[in-house]
């Protein structure tokens, strides 16, 4: 097919990273991003071009577009990490060129040709053909949700023990998590800043579901320590909200951060327990996981379509913005609780 010379993107503001660093909240699109038009791009010789059809919106694309994430910005060009189109051009490499015309989710990792635009740039090993039972709205959030649940889920199982406690329990990536460990026996305690996240959330299949803003939460907090003994914390959140967690987290325990959420300082309160307790803080990014287990990354994109397919996965969709609107609402659309936002270009 021929390809037009131009398309149209959400382009980067800002050059590599910030030094005023902000909330994780979008609070504006003009200080970081703006509508233009720009040169559709070539892809390299193990890449794919793709005709985007709906791209998703992560909390590491905030973090990205802020200049606060662990890729450097390039001015001028879309943001933009995840998304599902079809691919309509590639280099020269065998199984890139196996992908020409299919449908599929991709990541566009460090390419910087992102996928708030007509048409994205990614790595072929970062493109999945979708059977056709997965929806847009599924395939779009296919691979840093997703990915990132089984991955994860992964090292809960590998622990050994069936409780295990999660910040941020009524985002996208905690309720694909909370399902997994309802299938498999485990018992998920997640905090929420809403009572009214609390049943769905029970419902799901979490065990305990404690809202981080009541009076009693520090005590309900030691109490559930107590009887579940967690020792794996997936921590989205950092800030005083996991200080407090860590601390009330039995011995040996694992502090895994994966997302900052929280721009409030993030203490240790009992630095002791390090020594101790035996206690370990680290963290957690896809792109190193997707690097290092290479073994794991086709069962796990496997796995993620079938429960797409089958109903036991779903993506909760907030909005679908056109992108000619997307100045206009993102910021009020991502402000909603419970559901991811898309751009549809």
């Amino acid at each position: 097919m021929a390809l037009p010379s131009e398309m149209k993107g959400l382009l980067l503001v800002g050059d590599g990273y910030t030094r005023t660093p902000s909330a994780a909240a979008l609070e504006a699109m003009e200080p970081y991003l703006q509508p233009g038009r720009i040169a559709v791009p070539a892809p390299g010789p193990m890449q794919a071009l793709i005709k985007v059809s709906l791209a998703s919106i992560n909390p590491s694309d905030i973090a990205f577009i802020k200049g606060q994430y662990g890729q450097p910005r390039v001015k001028g060009r879309p943001a933009g990490f995840e998304g599902v189109g079809t691919v309509v051009a590639t280099g020269d490499d065998a199984y890139a060129r196996s992908l020409e015309g299919k449908r599929v989710a991709f990541a566009t990792g460090v390419t910087n040709w992102g996928a708030w635009a007509d048409y994205a740039v990614a790595e072929a090993a970062s493109c999945i053909p979708l059977i056709d039972t997965v929806r847009d709205e599924d395939g779009a959030a296919m691979i840093v949700n997703p990915l990132t649940a089984l991955a994860m889920f992964d090292i809960v199982k590998q622990e050994g023990e069936k409780a295990f406690i999660m910040t941020a329990g009524a985002s996208q990536l905690c309720k694909l998590i909370i399902g997994l460990a309802k299938d498999e026996g485990f018992r998920p305690v997640v905090t929420v800043r809403r009572d009214e996240q609390i049943p769905l959330l029970q419902e799901l299949g979490a065990t305990h579901v404690l809202n981080e803003k009541a009076p009693d939460f520090e005590t309900r907090l030691r109490e559930v320590m107590k009887a579940e003994q967690p020792r794996i914390f997936l921590d989205a959140v950092t800030g005083p909200l996991a200080s407090a967690i860590f601390n009330a987290m039995p011995k040996r325990s694992r502090w895994i951060v994966y997302g900052r959420l929280d721009g409030e300082p993030t203490v240790i309160r009992e630095p002791g327990q390090l020594i101790f307790q035996h206690k370990r803080v680290e963290g957690f990014w896809l792109a190193e996981w997707m690097r290092q287990f290479r073994d794991r990354l086709g069962p796990a994109v496997l796995e993620a379509q079938k429960r797409f397919s089958d109903g036991r996965w779903s993506t909760d969709v907030t909005a679908v913005v056109p992108f000619d609107e997307a100045m206009a609402r993102l910021p009020a659309e991502l402000a909603k609780p419970n559901g991811k936002v898309f751009i549809k270009p």
